[in-house]
């Protein structure tokens, strides 16, 4: 046999094209061997991928799958090789067509993985089909507990904060509403602002449904819940320090109505228990920069779109509709200035993006500005490696339970 007393892994292209001869594969010694220069090691690593792509590709489907098998027996019989040159470990690896290697039933991923294989796990049918499965996500609920005390926390000061910015609100025959070409051009709506809300509600149920089928729904929920409290923190920030006047006549703004700060603190709890909205009985001013129904209606709408499939359309259309018809609500109801809102939207989408992008990619890992800057994203993505992806299960483990709890 081809380097029988030779490691593979010190193997020279020409053991290898000894090897290429001996499995019947002589017509492709000059490709790989010559031409390409394939060495013990890089014959390990070879995938049906690089067969088929450039530079190499191969033309003869029979050759491509009988190469495959040939090197499979070769890697089940030089597995401590594999674990020498880090793709293997405790000798034992399997190739799922060609995308990747897994090994003890568990894909390789990091430092361990080789470039451009995928990660995911392979088993074997009775019929030579092979069928993938995506590599599985440690959800981490006490983490994301933590995250839903940090937005309940955030909240709490966004409604302490919103009472102490309608204390200052501007005197409205001092400090008229700015002109705004929307508000100026489109008459008020009285119910307008109601109409928001409820196109808000109905995107918090769409969410409600993907986060209770959803395989994944711990690290969903960790995600909105990182996202929501720092956008918040950020508008706690923009309202408190400057104070625009009201945008409209209609709203009745009184200064100067919660005089002790134990006074100031029921009103917060007040805000915080009824999160703010009009539906629930809660009206306040001042806080216009920016517009957090806006915040709400497209984060909803973003992570709707995110974790659901590509192919329902209807419920992606749905979702955006709902987002731009409660913006243009807010605005109807001359609620909200109209730099609010594209400011709102604005942030909202492209902390959406960045927090997405970096968590994809694990870019954070090698940046030390982005460990500096998003410190509690690195706690808090740490341990999902790449993209989450779409899978759905029923979220009891009984259908008694749904029986006995439906009646």
């Amino acid at each position: 046999m081809a380097g029988a007393d030779v490691r593979i892994s010190s193997w020279t292209p020409k053991h290898v094209a000894r090897w290429l001869k001996e499995e019947g594969f002589c017509e492709y010694v000059d490709l790989l061997c010559v031409q390409h220069r394939l060495d013990g090691a890089s014959l390990l690593t070879l995938t049906e991928y690089d067969l088929r792509s450039p530079p190499l590709e191969l033309k003869v489907l029979g050759d491509i799958k009988r190469l495959m098998l040939s090197l499979r027996r070769l890697r089940q019989r030089n597995g401590h090789a594999l674990q020498e040159l880090g793709v293997a470990c405790n000798g034992q690896v399997h190739v799922c067509e060609g995308q990747g290697l897994v090994c003890n039933g568990h894909p390789l991923s990091g430092d361990m993985a080789v470039p451009g294989l995928a990660s995911e796990q392979c088993h074997q049918h009775t019929n030579g089909k092979c069928r993938q499965h995506r590599r599985q996500l440690d959800p981490e609920c006490w983490k994301t507990v933590v995250s839903f005390i940090y937005v309940m926390f955030v909240i709490g000061v966004t409604s302490f904060i919103m009472v102490i910015v309608h204390d200052r609100v501007p005197d409205m025959q001092t400090y008229p509403p700015l002109p705004d070409i929307f508000l100026d051009s489109v008459p008020r709506i009285p119910w307008a602002f109601a109409m928001a809300e409820a196109c808000g509600l109905i995107l918090c149920f769409f969410w409600f449904l993907v986060l209770l089928l959803h395989k994944h729904r711990s690290i969903l929920m960790r995600r909105l819940c990182s996202l929501m409290g720092t956008v918040f923190m950020l508008r706690c920030v923009t309202m408190f320090v400057t104070s625009l006047s009201v945008p409209g006549q209609h709203l009745q703004c009184s200064a100067k109505m919660y005089g002790d700060i134990w006074a100031k603190l029921q009103r917060a709890l007040v805000i915080w228990s009824g999160f703010g909205m009009t539906l629930t009985g809660v009206h306040t001013c001042g806080d216009y920069m920016f517009s957090g129904h806006t915040v709400v209606l497209t984060m909803l709408n973003f992570f709707v779109t995110e974790y659901t499939p590509r192919s329902w359309n209807i419920i992606h259309t749905l979702s955006w509709v709902l987002n731009l018809f409660g913006i243009f609500f807010i605005l109807a109801a001359h609620e909200h200035y109209s730099i609010d809102v594209f400011i709102a939207f604005y942030i909202t989408t492209r902390i959406f993006l960045y927090y997405h992008t970096l968590a994809n990619t694990r870019a954070y890992q090698q940046s030390r500005r982005a460990r500096v800057w998003f410190p509690m994203f690195s706690f808090f993505e740490c341990n999902v490696h790449g993209p989450v992806p779409n899978e759905y299960c029923w979220p009891f483990s009984k259908p008694a339970f749904m029986k006995a709890l439906i009646g």
